[in-house]
């Protein structure tokens, strides 16, 4: 198996995931009554998680180069604190499907953008008009789940 192969396959459980902790949190939110509550829970396991993976992978020290990192890199905690409370909050009222599948519309123009401009290091994937037309022709996927 290439590497890339690995990448994907990797990504797409990843992907996989994402609607599975969307309804297992919201089903969490919606059994404490609260989804700020869930959400709290949901990071505490998170963190154990990654702790664990830290502690078997090279321990602790590996945290010290964040202490020079620039500022800005430290909010993708926020982006992800607000997809959770958002995704445990919404999935209830709107659907789980419905909720994942505007998330995945803002992946594609976001992602889009940051692999365009190269932006936070990313490697830069200018947006050609095939890309542009593949990922209009996903955004209409996405549009068409929509209607039934």
């Amino acid at each position: 198996m290439s590497a890339n192969s690995t990448y994907a396959a990797i990504m797409l459980a990843a992907g996989i995931g994402i609607p599975v902790l969307a309804a297992l949190n919201a089903a969490l939110g919606q059994r404490m009554g609260t989804p700020v509550a869930a959400s709290v829970i949901l990071f505490t396991v998170a963190l154990a998680a990654t702790l664990g993976v830290l502690l078997l992978t090279g321990g602790l020290t590996q945290l010290a180069p964040a202490i020079t990192a620039p500022k800005h890199l430290f909010l993708a905690g926020v982006l992800v604190a607000f997809y959770v409370l958002s995704i445990t909050f919404v999935a209830p009222h709107f659907g789980v499907g419905n909720a994942v599948f505007f998330v995945l519309l803002g992946q594609l123009v976001s992602a889009a953008a940051i692999d365009h401009f190269g932006l936070f290091g990313a490697q830069i994937s200018p947006l050609s008009l095939t890309r542009a037309g593949g990922i209009a022709l996903m955004a209409s996927g996405v549009w068409l789940t929509q209607q039934a």
